[in-house]
């Protein structure tokens, strides 16, 4: 790879850091532009680090190049169950994974070139994936050569070679292969680093992490750092639950397309001695001991602090600093709470497919049967009405979604837009129905001439307005925290901002994963007793019954899996896993196709192909549906006014919000059912695209899209940069690419 192009800004170009909420990124001075004098300091050297958090850290912004998906809908997610969209019909102005009639090019001049999630902003240090790994290179060679003490240097490094590891992370899950550069490079044209093999990557990862794991043990492996002031920072316990993400991401099958069992035993017994370290961190399952209808699981998201919050193993802390205009680096919010909450609260709304909530688990843990994605588990004996979907589920439904009738409680007041309901915050409850404006409109499919209750609004070209589910996943619900970590701000009300500005933590890597990570491993490995301990802890704490063996159909390692994988499914919806774990499984097609770009990518593990093995129904010529509930018939149809509700405006009424803590919940949604079906009716809309002559489209993921290659304009800026197999070649007029990912 050529370093001129994104190494030559060198230092002097270098922006100021941003800053998190915690103690340790609040001072502004600019470290990026130093000098080898400022690491002969503790606390310089430390300002510089900090800077390499503030850059390095995940986001509540949606996936780009720099950060992974925190289940906001992306392209990512949006190509798995969890949204429907991403199917342009003969329109190729967005990207997309899953389109149909718009696959992805190598070739920059189209609207559809595949995204560059290797290079970004190549004018930018901070703001290139090898930019950054040139500071933290610069950071390790200053920290190795400076008069600071062993302890000291330990402690900064432990931390640098995290980060490194987690910026090599998200190219190889992408690209397999890439160019390792473990060195700072100087900007001259001969500068050149080739891909190294996907095994080379992986081993380079893999030692960072262990490295950054034994240099930090010393002080944060008894119990996490002492002093309060560094909560947020990398510990020994974080490193190493990024190495069992890495180390079955090598073992999975997007890799490992023989089924090697070695690359699952290493990964089981690395993660079971790592285990000890992480749990002697400090980190565990959060729980409360008074978890009502899920409650638990919904408030690891909205606890913060090493003794509150022992699930969050790697995060970014925020705050509630309210900047209205200009940039101020101070101001560092989770935009989370503003983008899912409904839009008369001032939030944007994020809105789940049909096909998700259906997913989900009945309230024995099994899945239902009118959903049967996962034939090698048993369905439910219970059975879902898929009208009313909030009957008789797992209690993680309820904490995921909400509904129309759900009390969604706020510390604000956005009372003075109009909204038809007491809205104090406090006393908010979601009434997500809709009416139309027109008798044609109200059995149309396609139809969005649909008017929101309580000033929803009219439906937009983003589908976020009159919808009628939505999600809540993550949300600071004012009945579970009295503590909102948001400050509500009326005057930001749609400007862009919102009025949200929170400060509750972003968990990308939880103690849930960390143990179903483990139990992926050890059902790999064979060992399936083991495998269904680790998942059943997380089961008990969602409060769903444990599975056991009784729960499979046919080939009982396979089944084992499939239900680890549905558990990750379930736990982790809207959290930005689901996409990397249809990838790493292969769950679009199971395989098929690997052969054609390659002959010895065919799958020769797994029965051939993976969705076959798992008894999973391959994504790929699925569609995507979205719910909505509109007025009763017998209302007739009302206007595009806010108070326009015909419902209301006929003699119906609406009953108290349905508590989700509350302990007679079953009885307060049978209540909720029956209210709607007196006064609303529900109705299918279309979710995914259909065409010019309103014939559905299907999910259609290409094989080539699991290894990505490189767009031209990557290329163009590194002239021997080899491209991955199954893309063209910019270099070489758009000859095939002869980079093999699966070599060793």
């Amino acid at each position: 790879m050529k370093a001129i192009k994104y190494f030559s800004f060198g230092l002097a170009s270098m922006l100021a850091f941003s800053s998190c909420s915690d103690q340790f990124l609040q001072d502004k001075k600019n470290y990026d532009q130093v000098g080898a004098e400022v690491y002969n300091d503790y606390d310089g050297a430390n300002g510089r680090l900090n800077d390499l958090y503030g850059w390095c850290l995940p986001t509540t912004a949606e996936m780009s190049w720099k950060y992974p998906s925190c289940g906001l809908a992306d392209v990512a997610s949006r190509s798995t169950e969890e949204y429907f969209g991403g199917m342009n019909n003969t329109s190729t102005s967005a990207i997309s994974f899953i389109d149909p009639v718009a696959d992805l090019s190598s070739d920059n001049s189209t609207s559809v070139s595949v995204p560059d999630y290797f290079m970004g902003t190549s004018n930018n240090i901070q703001e290139a994936v090898y930019g950054r790994i040139r500071n933290i290179n610069d950071f390790i060679r200053g920290v190795e050569t400076s008069s600071l003490t062993e302890a000291q240097k330990n402690t900064l490094l432990g931390q640098a070679y995290f980060f490194r590891a987690w910026c090599y992370y998200n190219l190889v899950k992408w690209y397999g292969g890439v160019p390792l550069v473990k060195e700072v490079l100087d900007p001259e044209e001969g500068n050149y680093t080739p891909r190294s093999t996907t095994k080379e990557t992986i081993n380079f990862i893999l030692e960072d992490l262990q490295n950054s794991a034994d240099l930090l043990e010393g002080e944060t492996a008894d119990g996490g750092w002492k002093d309060g002031s560094n909560y947020g920072r990398i510990t020994s316990g974080t490193a190493l639950a990024l190495k069992g993400r890495v180390l079955l991401l090598w073992a999975s099958p997007i890799f490992n397309r023989a089924n090697d069992k070695s690359r699952w035993t290493a990964a089981y017994n690395a993660m079971k001695e790592d285990l000890s370290t992480i749990n002697a961190c400090g980190y565990g399952l959060y729980t409360s001991g008074n978890n009502v209808n899920g409650s638990d699981f919904a408030s690891v998201f909205t606890q913060t602090g090493k003794t509150a919050n022992r699930e969050a193993v790697f995060f970014t802390l925020y705050n509630t600093t309210v900047i209205l205009t200009g940039i101020d680096d101070a101001a560092k919010n989770n935009t989370w709470e503003r983008m899912i909450r409904p839009d008369n609260t001032g939030g944007n709304g994020q809105v789940p497919s049909r096909m998700m909530l259906n997913l989900f688990p009945m309230s024995d843990g099994k899945i239902p049967a009118a959903a049967n994605n996962y034939t090698k588990l048993k369905a439910s004996d219970q059975v879902l009405d898929t009208d009313y979907p909030f009957m008789n589920r797992d209690p993680r439904f309820y904490r995921t979604f909400t509904f129309p009738g759900f009390r969604w409680a706020y510390n604000g007041d956005a009372s003075i837009h109009n909204v038809h309901n007491p809205n104090d915050g406090q006393n908010y409850t979601y009434w997500g129905y809709v009416w139309y404006t027109s008798a044609d409109d109200q059995g149309n499919v396609e139809s969005g001439n649909s008017y929101g209750a309580d000033n929803l609004g009219m439906e937009s070209s983003s589908g976020t307005y009159s919808n009628s589910v939505l999600v809540r996943k993550k949300s600071d619900d004012l009945d579970l925290n009295g503590s909102a970590l948001y400050t509500y701000n009326p005057s930001g009300w749609k400007s862009g901002a919102g009025p949200f500005y929170s400060a509750a933590p972003l968990i990308e890597l939880r103690y849930a994963e960390v143990l179903l990570n483990l139990a992926e491993a050890a059902c790999g490995a064979g060992d399936v007793s083991a495998a269904l301990g680790y998942m059943n802890q997380v089961r008990q704490r969602a409060g769903v019954p444990d599975r056991t063996t009784a729960d499979f159909v046919g080939d009982e390692q396979a089944a084992c899996m499939s239900a680890i994988l549905y558990e990750r499914q379930i736990e982790f919806a809207y959290e930005g896993k689901r996409f990397d774990d249809m990838r790493r499984w292969m769950l679009f097609d199971g395989g098929a196709g690997q052969a054609n770009l390659k002959s010895s990518w065919a799958l020769t593990g797994w029965d051939g192909n993976t969705c076959t093995w798992l008894g999973f129904m391959p994504l790929n010529g699925q569609r995507r549906e979205k719910i909505q509930y509109r007025v009763a018939d017998k209302y007739g149809v009302g206007t595009t006014q806010w108070d326009g509700d015909p419902l209301l405006n006929g003699g119906g009424t609406r009953p108290d919000g349905v508590n989700l803590n509350s302990e007679t919940l079953s009885t307060d949604l049978e209540a909720l059912k029956t209210w709607y079906q007196e006064n609303l009716a529900v109705k299918e809309q279309k979710g995914d695209g259909r065409d010019s002559q309103h014939n559905d489209l299907y999910i259609k993921f290409q094989p080539q899209y699991y290894l990505l290659g490189f767009n031209s304009g990557v290329q163009n800026q590194n002239k021997q940069l080899e491209q991955t197999i199954g893309w063209g070649d910019y270099n070489k007029g758009g000859a095939p690419g002869t980079f093999d990912p699966l070599a060793e």
